[in-house]
């Protein structure tokens, strides 16, 4: 099976995802330098730093799973479920591209706290 246009989707969605991982935690390193004047705008600042490196983490998680998809579809995996290797619904990759598990797989890792 083709899987050209979610190939590139999965790109551009890393070159964003790059990118907005870089400015969150830049804006995150910022916030964190500023001098505060009082205790009110040390918990804003602290707010602050806290939102934007959770805004990072979050991205990097994301990014990640996108570039393992990429991989996926070049070593000719992508499409299968990395448990059992059964294909994953077109809609669910049509959604989600770079989601690993079928939903069978993902309800499972869910109900299991994962």
């Amino acid at each position: 099976m083709d899987y050209a246009i979610h190939k590139q989707r999965l790109i551009e969605m890393e070159k964003r995802l790059t990118s907005g991982v870089e400015d969150a935690t830049a804006s995150g390193r910022e916030h964190s330098e500023k001098a505060v004047g009082d205790s009110g705008d040390a918990s804003v600042a602290s707010q602050n730093v806290t939102r934007n490196f959770a805004k990072a983490e979050f991205g990097l998680n994301v990014l990640t799973q996108v570039r393992e998809a990429l991989e996926r579809i070049e070593a000719g995996t992508f499409g299968n479920c990395t448990v059992d290797g059964e294909p994953i619904d077109p809609q669910r990759l049509e959604a989600s591209p770079w989601v690993p598990y079928c939903l069978k797989h993902q309800e499972l890792l869910e109900a299991d706290g994962g």
